[in-house]
C-alpha cells in the first residue's frame, strides 16, 4: 500500500503507530521500504552523518535534493518526505514556496518538512496552497540550536510549555499534515498528541505520540556505541561493518582474497598465444 499523508492521518484515528526513519540513499531506502517504514525522512541531519559536518547549518537545497532524488528511486510504498535545510525558507514566504516546489520537482519528495512555530504559519499556508503538503517540527529543533544555546530538551518550564501548545495549534492551523516533536518531555508529548488532530511524530519525545522517528545510523549503533539518550540500538549493524571491513583488508594484504572463486579464466592456449607473441 502507498503510504500518503491521508493514510497517516488514518493511522492516528486508528490509532495504530507511525514509522519514520532517516535515510540519504537508494540501497538503505529500497531496504527500509521493503521493511515496511512507512515515512522516509531526508533528514537535513545528512550534514551530521553523511557529509561529516558538526551541525546541520550548512547542508545546502543541492544537498538535499540529491540525496532525496536516490532517496525517492529506492522507496516504492513509502512517503518520501524533504528536509527544508536551514535558510532555505526562512528568508522569505516566497523562497520557501519555490524551494518547497524544487523538492516536488527535482527531489521527488511527496512532502517536506520545516522547522518552526507560528512564525512560519504564513509560509506554512503559501507552501500548501501551492498542493505541497508540509509537516512541521517543534521542540528542539536542530537548526535553531545557536538561539538555544545547545541541544536542549524543549518546554520543561510553564512558558516553554505554553509556547509549544501555541506553535503546534498555530502550524496545525495553518496545514500541516503532522509535527514532529523532539526532545520534549512525553507528558507534554502525550497531551499536545490528544489536542491535535494531525499526527505526532515522536523523537525523545516518550511514546504517548501517534509515531517514531530516529536517525537510522543510531538505531543501528553506526556511531561506535555513541547515541542519544532517546535513541535505542536495534541492530548493532556498526560492528559487524567494521568487522567486515577489517577481514577483507586482512585477507587482501594476506594474498587470500581474491581467490580463483572470484575470478575469470581464459582458454588456456589462448593464454599461449599471447605470450608467445610478445616473448
Amino acid at each position: 500500500m502507498k503510504h500518503t499523508v491521508v493514510t497517516l492521518r488514518q493511522q492516528k484515528q486508528n490509532k495504530e503507530k507511525i514509522t519514520m526513519l532517516t535515510v540519504y540513499d537508494y540501497s538503505t531506502a529500497k531496504l527500509m521500504d521493503e521493511a515496511g517504514i512507512e515515512v522516509l525522512l531526508v533528514g537535513d541531519s545528512l550534514g551530521n552523518t553523511v557529509l561529516g559536518y558538526p551541525d546541520t547549518l550548512s547542508v545546502t537545497m543541492d544537498d538535499m535534493l540529491h540525496h532525496c532524488a536516490a532517496v525517492a528511486r529506492g522507496a516504492k510504498d513509502a512517503l518520501v518526505l524533504g528536509d527544508m535545510p536551514f535558510m532555505s525558507y526562512q528568508a522569505s514566504v516566497y523562497d520557501a514556496v519555490t524551494n518547497a516546489g524544487r523538492f516536488m520537482k527535482e527531489g521527488r519528495a511527496q512532502a517536506v518538512k520545516l522547522e518552526g512555530g507560528a512564525q512560519y504559519a504564513e509560509h506554512i499556508r503559501a507552501i500548501t496552497a501551492a498542493g505541497i503538503p508540509v509537516c512541521g517540527h517543534l521542540g528542539l529543533t536542530p537548526q535553531s540550536v545557536n538561539a538555544f544555546g545547545g541541544f536542549k530538551v524543549q518546554g520543561k518550564d510553564t512558558g516553554g510549555a505554553c509556547r509549544l501548545i501555541e506553535d503546534a495549534l498555530a502550524i496545525e492551523e495553518a496545514g500541516v499534515f503532522a509535527i514532529v516533536l523532539e526532545c520534549v518531555p512525553a507528558e507534554l508529548a502525550a497531551y499536545l498528541t490528544g489536542l491535535l488532530q494531525v499526527p505526532t511524530i515522536g523523537i525523545g519525545a516518550g511514546s504517548g505520540t501517534d509515531g517514531q522517528v530516529l536517525v537510522y545510523q543510531d538505531m543501528l549503533s553506526m556511531y561506535g556505541g555513541r547515541s542519544p539518550k532517546f535513541a535505542k540500538v536495534f541492530a548493532d549493524v556498526g560492528s559487524l561493518m567494521k568487522e567486515g571491513f577489517a577481514s577483507y583488508c586482512k585477507e587482501t594484504k594476506a594474498g587470500a582474497f581474491p581467490g580463483p572463486e572470484h575470478g575469470f579464466a581464459m582458454d588456456p592456449g589462448l593464454m599461449e598465444t599471447i605470450r608467445g607473441r610478445y616473448s
